[in-house]
C-alpha cells in the first residue's frame, strides 16, 4: 500500500462528511487535503484510542516528533510521507500542525471550559487551523480568506460538539461552556447521566444559534474571487448546516444518540452546492 492508498482508506473508512467534498477535487488537490485529513484522524485517534492519558501523550510526543522529520525531509509514517511533497505549494506549515497537536493534547489536559472563550481557543487549534491549511490546499489569492477559513473552522467544531454531547459525557468530557450552564440551570451531573429538560432544550438551541451565526459570519468573509476554488468548504458547510437542522428538528435528543445523514444526503448536497459554484449553501445560510 503506498502512502497516498494508506491515507484514502484511513479517510473514506471515517464516514467523515469531509470525504465527500474531497471526491470533487482535482488530483493533486485531493491527495493533499486526504493526507491532512488523514493525519488530524491519526492524531485524534492517538487521544481517543488510548488506553489512559499517558498513553496518549507518549503518541502525540512521537507525532512532533514526526512533523520535524516531516520538514527535515525525512517522514516515517505513511501519512506524513504523503503529505510531504504538497508542503510548499499548498502553504503548509510546521508551525500550524504543531497546532493540531497542541489542541488535542489539551483534550488530556482539561474536560471542562468555563467560558466560550476558552473555548473559542480550543477551536482554532482543533478546527480553524485545518480550514486555515484546508485553505492553502484548495487555493485562495485573497489573504482574507484565511478568516473565512478560520470562522468555518469554528462553525464546524461548534456543530461537533452540538452533535457530541452524549458521546462526549460518556469519555467524561462536557465541552459546553461551565458559565453557560449555569446561565440554563443545567447541570454537568444531568448531561453525564443523559437527563432531558426544557432547560436542556433552551441551553442547546443557545448553542445551536451562536453555530449559526458562526456559519453566516463565515460565509459572509469569504472574499468572491475564492468563493470557487474555495468551494470544497463550501460543500462541507451545506453538509454540516443540514446536520444542525436535523439536530434542533429532533429537539436536541443527543444525549442518547448520534444524529448523522445518509451517505446519499451528504453527497446529494455536495454535489449541488458543487454545481452552483457555492451558491447554494449561500443562500441556505442566508449570506
Amino acid at each position: 500500500m503506498t502512502p497516498d492508498q494508506y491515507c484514502q482508506e484511513k479517510t473514506a473508512q471515517s464516514g467523515s462528511s469531509f470525504y465527500y467534498s474531497f471526491l470533487f477535487l482535482p488530483p493533486e488537490r485531493r491527495r493533499a487535503i486526504t493526507a491532512l485529513y488523514a493525519l488530524c484522524r491519526q492524531l485524534d485517534d492517538a487521544v481517543d484510542e488510548a488506553s489512559d492519558a499517558s498513553v496518549a501523550r507518549i503518541k502525540l510526543a512521537w507525532w512532533r516528533t514526526e512533523i520535524q522529520k516531516l520538514f527535515d525531509g525525512k517522514p516515517d509514517h505513511p501519512v506524513t510521507k504523503a503529505l510531504q511533497p504538497h508542503l510548499a505549494s499548498c502553504g503548509i506549515t510546521q508551525a500550524r500542525l504543531v497546532a493540531i497537536v497542541d489542541g488535542m493534547e489539551m483534550d488530556l489536559d482539561q474536560t471542562r471550559y468555563l467560558d466560550y472563550a476558552g473555548l473559542r481557543k480550543y477551536c482554532w487549534h482543533v478546527a480553524g487551523v485545518v480550514g486555515e491549511l484546508s485553505a492553502g490546499i484548495f487555493g485562495y489569492s485573497d489573504p482574507a480568506t484565511l478568516v473565512y477559513a478560520d470562522k468555518l473552522g469554528l462553525a464546524f467544531q461548534l456543530t461537533n460538539i452540538i452533535r457530541d454531547v452524549g458521546d462526549d459525557a460518556r469519555k467524561g468530557r462536557i465541552y459546553l461552556p461551565v458559565n453557560e450552564l449555569q446561565q440554563f440551570d443545567v447541570k454537568a451531573s444531568e448531561i453525564l447521566n443523559g437527563k432531558y429538560s426544557d432547560r436542556f432544550t433552551a441551553l442547546m438551541q443557545f448553542q445551536c444559534d451562536r453555530a449559526r451565526a458562526a456559519y453566516r459570519d463565515a460565509l459572509a468573509a469569504l472574499p468572491e474571487q475564492d468563493r470557487r476554488p474555495q468551494r470544497p468548504g463550501l460543500m462541507m458547510a451545506a453538509i454540516y448546516y443540514a446536520l444542525l437542522d436535523e439536530i434542533e428538528d429532533s429537539q436536541f435528543q443527543v444525549l442518547h444518540q448520534r444524529i448523522s445523514l445518509t451517505p446519499v444526503r451528504k453527497l446529494w448536497l455536495a454535489w449541488r452546492t458543487y454545481v452552483s459554484g457555492g451558491k447554494y449553501v449561500q443562500r441556505r445560510i442566508g449570506v
